[in-house]
């Protein structure tokens, strides 16, 4: 395969000659980055493709990583989104344990960890968001683990089996799948969670106080509105945390599970354009709705980007700017960029017109999390909601939350039961107001109240 310094060497002839030939770079191969290279070539880009992957390991799935990963004694290949070879076969070039250190947009070339540049017609950044780490004393001892990558997962794996009380930092999904996992392996389970409620903006209330509920029957025991203040070691290990209310509790391994920041750095450098708070916009690559930078033939997607969403009923503008955090914002942003990119790469003088009709972003946001046997699925964005109907009974553990604004279904948040998620997801994009009555109604799919 072409080296990173050959393609360099061979496309480094100024802007002015850079055409389709010279491809496509991708910065990071989560999911958004795979999924770009991939649809690429499914939609018959046949140009060059470089994926640059700032991790040692292939490309591989996140979500299994807080949840079946450390369950299953299935191998690590069954993360891997495709083998070594298939990369050879579509011929992309996969740069493992490399990153993108400079961005020239004049020159479009893009400046690696390795020392090498590579020239780009298309530039697709995916970066993702940069794991939020503990800055407590202590927070450097060995025992302290996070759920972000595979590195990080093989480290958990190692100090498990001689951990026996694990204490975990935040209530995010994934730690709050992490808690359940430890609990699975029969370890002691605290979580330290810094408001008064879990999953703080992902859940209304009913459905946090279900969840905790859940939890606290296995076994887990939660401790409100503290911190970690510091992390107390034995032979330079963890075994014990200070809190900020002045307790302190045995550890033999601590995970935080506490968000992420958003590293824009890069882009900035760029000449990129990045939300700013003091302009109430949250951080990030802002992009349209093409997923476009501000910059030419420059695209963004997944956890790293702020985009116009048509689905918040929260804000008073029509599309308010937001960042979303999942897998199906990443792959489906993905799935767009590579059909424009494949579109424009096609384009000949007689279809310039066509081309120019681009697709745009509108694809309804979805979210999960796996808990004990608690499958929590959420379709659409239910902040702003004046009005929620409980369809089924919470007690039976199989139920779903359905939220609307002025008489419009905008949200619904399903536990245990996937044929609602999915009937709910076309629901909410046909736009539909159904009746509180018909929604409450378990005799009646959601499928049914989709208007004609």
């Amino acid at each position: 395969m072409t080296s990173a310094a050959q393609v360099a060497s061979e496309q480094a002839i100024g802007v002015d000659g850079i055409d389709s030939a010279h491809g496509v770079v991708v910065v990071g191969a989560g999911h958004a980055g795979f999924q770009c290279v991939d649809s690429l070539r499914r939609n018959g880009y046949q140009g060059q493709i470089t994926l640059v992957n700032a991790e040692p390991d292939l490309p591989y799935q996140r979500p299994p990583l807080s949840k079946g990963h450390l369950l299953s004694p299935a191998g690590e290949e069954a993360l891997w989104f495709r083998a070594a070879n298939w990369f050879d076969d579509q011929q992309i070039q996969l740069l493992n344990s490399t990153r993108a250190t400079a961005i020239d947009t004049e020159r479009r070339q893009v400046e690696l960890s390795t020392g090498e540049t590579l020239v780009y017609r298309w530039l697709v950044l995916a970066p993702g968001a940069t794991l939020r780490k503990l800055d407590c004393a202590g927070a450097d001892l060995d025992g302290i683990g996070y759920v972000k990558s595979l590195t990080d997962i093989r480290q958990l794996q190692n100090q498990l089996p001689n951990s026996e009380q694990v204490v975990v930092v935040g209530s995010s999904f994934i730690a709050l799948e992490f808690a359940a996992t430890a609990r699975k392996l029969g370890k002691k389970v605290t979580v330290l969670v810094r408001s008064q409620r879990l999953m703080n903006n992902a859940v209304d209330q009913e459905l946090a106080e279900y969840m905790l509920d859940q939890h606290q029957q296995q076994g887990v025991v939660f401790r409100f509105g503290v911190v970690p203040t510091a992390i107390i070691g034995t032979e330079g290990s963890v075994s014990a945390v200070e809190l900020s209310d002045g307790d302190q509790i045995p550890a033999d391994l601590l995970v935080a599970g506490i968000g992420v920041v958003m590293d824009t750095s890069l882009a900035q450098a760029a000449g990129l354009e990045c939300g700013q708070p003091e302009r109430q916009q949250p951080e990030g690559i802002l992009v349209n709705s093409h997923c476009e930078t501000s910059q030419p033939d420059v695209f963004a997607a997944g956890d790293l980007v702020v985009a116009p969403t048509c689905w918040s009923a929260a804000a008073g503008s029509a599309e308010p700017l937001m960042r979303l955090e999942s897998v199906q914002n990443a792959v489906d942003q993905a799935k767009l960029i590579a059909e424009i990119i494949a579109r424009a790469s096609q384009t000949t003088s007689e279809s310039a017109g066509e081309a120019m009709a681009k697709p745009e972003y509108r694809n309804l946001p979805w979210f999960w999390s796996d808990q004990y046997d608690i499958k929590l699925q959420m379709a659409g964005l239910f902040e702003g909601y004046d009005q929620c109907v409980l369809r089924g009974e919470m007690a039976s553990g199989k139920f779903s939350r359905c939220y609307l604004k002025q008489g419009k279904l905008i949200a619904v948040h399903s536990v245990n039961k996937p044929a609602d998620h999915m009937q709910a997801r076309k629901l909410i994009e046909a736009g539909a107001c159904p009746s509180l009555q018909d929604l409450a109604d378990e005799s009646r799919k959601l499928k049914s109240l989709i208007p004609s």
